[in-house]
């Protein structure tokens, strides 16, 4: 006999679901904590087993929660009256608390969750439905450390450096400091750092760890004004020492940016830290940042809670997406806001060759994956709507014509059943064609630059077209085309055979036998259109791209654990150690 649905029932099922978010966020937090024991033990390996563990821990947490509620209440949880009745009494709990929001958001995961198990219509229960919109977490700041320098910077420091030291020696803590000082003379335009120039540094409480570094995140304050101050330190053979300093927004955008894996940070609530980054890059949007520290999903209530809030007080209607049009997704985006929306079509055009499944885990492995500043953050999102009005009648037939499988009208909304989100750049092919030859040379580097970073994390892009490369706000180059991305790891790759006779040159498809997983980078100059200055800056810089030793150097490096690691600050600054060439480690 199935419970009935009674006012215990209901509180009841209200106390477990915030006791399910509550049990969750406890093992997110465990998880958290085992970065610093893998940054001082060098446990590398360690450390991705644990971001795939708590990547994952979102939906097992939610599926348990729906299983529990099935045994506690039976089939009643099944019926929208339930959910009608317990949802207010959960959010007159969960208002005003630490981490609320997250808590609702856990709440409408758990509905959905069970709606999918039912292969019920979820559009009913949005991945935000009835959150209210808090944009910015306010009530709930970190209180950071607070280091007043009187007269001696040098001595607050070396306070910091206690305060957060590890369980690895320093190697050189003078000659770190020495470093530090030296970089915020020049980061506040003195020579030569007066004692009586910094007037205190305010430091979040905890560490932040990420990859194999592991950061310090702050604020600097001298006279009227502030930077954000980020040490970033590594555990090197020596001994932990500083690699880096962060002063600037733009590196501060970076490091917490759509492109980087998720840091790993033990702080509660998160919203705090979520505001005190946001005061360094007011410019960045909340979700972003929800995300990069690991708390994907709260990142989607709000990133589709932004974007929800500005569709409806915007005269702009969606259009499709700048650049050329590709054979697997069907992209669009609005022009007044910085996201596109990307659907898998219906049937793909030749000569792709790969399934919606194979697509989909495309997908899923770039979520896992360390992204080393190169793979644009996506957000996977189902069962949304957006008002009808808001798409031509031209746009909304062709996406009905080829996303019919996906994509639907119902009454003045078209609903989409599965839909990615991301950042909006310049397709690297139109900001080639449209930039000064300066810029469009800086980036036809940094496209080199990013295939190399790609290798380093074991991924290869499989289609090294400029169209599926894009070019941020900062003139980063990410790749963001990932239908045919595979690991460097499961590449061969070959050297093309030399012709037996001018007949075999002659021919338009291959003479020799080549497999699915063959790679020839002999042949990847075909892939770039562009002119002879801009190739040859491309050669001199990355010639090695187009060579099969090469990739064949990085293939092993990562068949034993043994490949350098791209620093979390390449790019951003130039740092104290080269880091171009990468560091190995063995593990």
């Amino acid at each position: 006999m199935h419970a009935q649905l009674d006012e215990a029932s209901v509180v009841q099922a209200a106390q477990n679901i915030h006791l399910a978010f509550a049990n969750y966020n406890s093992n997110f937090r465990r998880i958290s904590r085992r970065a610093r024991d893998r940054f001082e033990q060098r446990d590398w390996l360690g450390g991705r087993r644990d971001l795939s563990e708590r990547i994952e821990l979102y939906e097992k947490s939610v599926m348990r929660s729906v299983g529990a509620l099935r045994r506690e209440h039976g089939a009643v949880i099944e019926g929208t009256d339930f959910w009608q009745a317990v949802q207010p009494l959960y959010w007159t709990r969960t208002d005003d608390i630490p981490d609320g929001e997250f808590a609702k958001t856990f709440f409408n995961s758990v509905r959905r969750g069970l709606l999918r198990e039912l292969d019920q219509d979820p559009t009913t229960v949005s991945d935000t439905a009835d959150v209210v919109s808090k944009e910015s977490p306010t009530r709930y700041p970190t209180q950071p450390l607070h280091y007043i320098c009187w007269n001696n910077f040098e001595a607050q420091l070396e306070k910091i450096f206690e305060d957060f030291k590890f369980n690895t020696a320093y190697a050189d803590r003078a000659a770190d400091i020495e470093y530090i000082r030296a970089m915020a003379a020049n980061r506040i335009g003195e020579q030569h750092l007066s004692d009586q120039s910094i007037r205190r540094i305010e430091m979040i409480h905890d560490v932040f760890f990420q990859s194999m570094r592991a950061f310090l995140v702050g604020k600097l304050f001298w006279a009227d004004q502030s930077c954000p101050f980020i040490v970033v330190f590594e555990n090197a053979a020596e001994g932990v020492r500083v690699e880096a300093v962060l002063m600037t927004s733009d590196e501060v955008s970076v490091l917490f940016g759509y492109t980087r894996s998720y840091f790993f940070v033990d702080i509660d609530p998160v919203e705090g830290a979520v505001q005190f980054i946001k005061s360094m890059v007011p410019h960045k949007p909340i979700d972003e940042i929800y995300t990069v520290l690991g708390r994907a999903r709260q990142g989607k209530t709000e990133r589709y809670r932004s974007f929800t809030t500005h569709l409806h007080g915007c005269d702009d209607r969606f259009v499709i997406a700048e650049g050329d049009r590709g054979l697997v997704m069907f992209v669009f985006t609005l022009p007044s806001y910085d996201l596109v929306f990307k659907i898998i079509r219906d049937n793909f055009g030749y000569p792709k060759n790969v399934s919606h499944e194979e697509v989909k885990k495309k997908y899923r492995l770039v979520f896992q994956h360390d992204r080393a500043g190169r793979l644009i953050d996506t957000q996977e999102f189902r069962n949304i709507e957006f008002p009808k009005y808001k798409f031509s009648p031209d746009l909304l037939d062709e996406m009905l014509a080829d996303l019919s499988h996906t994509v639907h009208v119902d009454g003045d909304q078209v609903v989409f059943d599965h839909i990615y989100t991301e950042r909006r750049l310049i397709p690297l092919n139109l900001y080639l064609r449209n930039s000064p030859q300066a810029a469009a040379q800086a980036a036809i580097i940094d496209y080199g630059q990013a295939i190399t970073d790609l290798a380093l994390t074991n991924i290869f892009p499989g289609d090294l077209l400029l169209k599926n490369f894009g070019v941020s706000r900062l003139g980063r180059v990410i790749f963001y085309d990932y239908d045919e991305l595979t690991l460097v790891t499961d590449c061969n790759f070959r050297d093309v055979p030399q012709a037996r006779s001018l007949e075999d040159e002659m021919r338009a498809e291959s003479w020799f036998h080549v497999d699915d997983d063959d790679i020839f980078p002999e042949e990847f100059h075909r892939f770039l259109p562009i002119e002879p200055a801009l190739m040859d800056a491309f050669m001199q810089h990355h010639g090695n791209l187009m060579t099969a030793n090469w990739w064949r150097d990085i293939k092993s490096l990562h068949l034993g654990n043994a490949a350098p690691e791209v620093a979390p600050y390449y790019g951003l600054t130039a740092g104290r150690y080269d880091q171009k060439a990468g560091r190995i480690y063995q593990t």
